[in-house]
């Protein structure tokens, strides 16, 4: 009977504590997001009244944010971000593949297969180096002037080669990090389970890199939809160059403001997704680390 009580009593205390513990924990929670609305509202708010009463307000709502010819302009320039958006998703998968190839190859270690492991790296190396505006215009200009036979003249085909030439450099880069981040023993078992070293790399190593490194792929490709606007040098009416001729048109730069708009509908969500991914796998190592 004593221990049985001595357990019940034992069992409340421990519940008790729970509750505290619960109740400090909730208390904290109030206090930190009720300081934090407070820092907000004085922040932004004195960011707002610091633009909203300067002098040159009136000048900036009047070429920036005119309502009237953002619905005037906005029609137009959508039309222009489908392209830019069917152009980066063709690119995309591009950069996917071309980069996880290079990757592979950089990560060779066949004596054979040296030349091809000097000419990735010499790849990676270069067109990472260049801008990728650069890229643009060598590519887009450059290929044309060569006036090679069986070559596209398109430029909008010309810009999505640069867009993907410069991107498969920095994509080869993550996928190759990634890699090397599994361990070698993955690599050890799968061989001693009977694998070849290829399907040792397609179903065991590349799929652990992949998920690895998908929040900086990720990132990689909201740089990826925003770069697309350099195609416009070369000529094709996407988002970018439609705002530019709207703007030009009366000297309001609202149709910017449009565009910038659309970019940011895309962005923003992908930015919001790679938070959560990255929220959850540290979570799964064990919660996060207050700072």
């Amino acid at each position: 009977m004593d221990g049985r009580r001595r357990g019940r009593a034992g069992a409340a205390l421990s519940t008790s504590r729970q509750e505290v513990r619960a109740a400090a924990r909730q208390r904290r929670a109030r206090r930190g997001t009720a300081i934090s609305v407070l820092s907000s509202v004085v922040v932004l708010g004195g960011l707002a009244a610091l633009v909203l009463t300067s002098p040159g307000w009136d000048d900036v709502r009047q070429t920036f944010f005119s309502w009237s010819d953002f619905k005037d302009s906005f029609p137009d320039v959508l039309k222009g971000f489908w392209l830019d958006v069917k152009l980066f998703v063709i690119v995309e998968v591009v950069v996917l593949i071309l980069g996880l190839f290079i990757a592979l190859v950089r990560t060779t270690r066949s004596p054979a297969l040296f030349p091809f492991r000097l000419i990735a790296a010499v790849y990676s190396d270069i067109f990472r180096g260049i801008p990728t505006i650069l890229m643009v215009y060598l590519v887009g200009f450059g290929v044309l002037a060569l006036n090679l036979n069986g070559v596209p003249t398109d430029p909008l085909v010309l810009g999505g080669a640069a867009l993907a030439v410069a991107y498969s450099a920095y994509v080869a880069e993550v996928f190759r990090s990634g890699i090397d981040s599994v361990h070698p023993t993955q690599m050890a078992g799968a061989l001693a389970l009977g694998l070849t070293r290829v399907q040792a790399l397609r179903h065991v190593v590349v799929p652990q890199a992949v998920r690895r490194v998908v929040p900086p792929l990720l990132n990689d490709f909201i740089a990826l939809q925003k770069d697309v606007a350099l195609v416009s040098i070369l000529g094709p009416a996407e988002a970018f160059r439609v705002a530019q001729i709207e703007a030009s048109s009366n000297f309001v730069y609202t149709p910017l403001v449009a565009a910038a708009v659309l970019y940011l509908c895309v962005t923003i969500p992908m930015a919001r997704y790679v938070d959560h991914i990255q929220n959850r796998k540290r979570r799964e190592r064990g919660g996060e680390v207050a700072l």
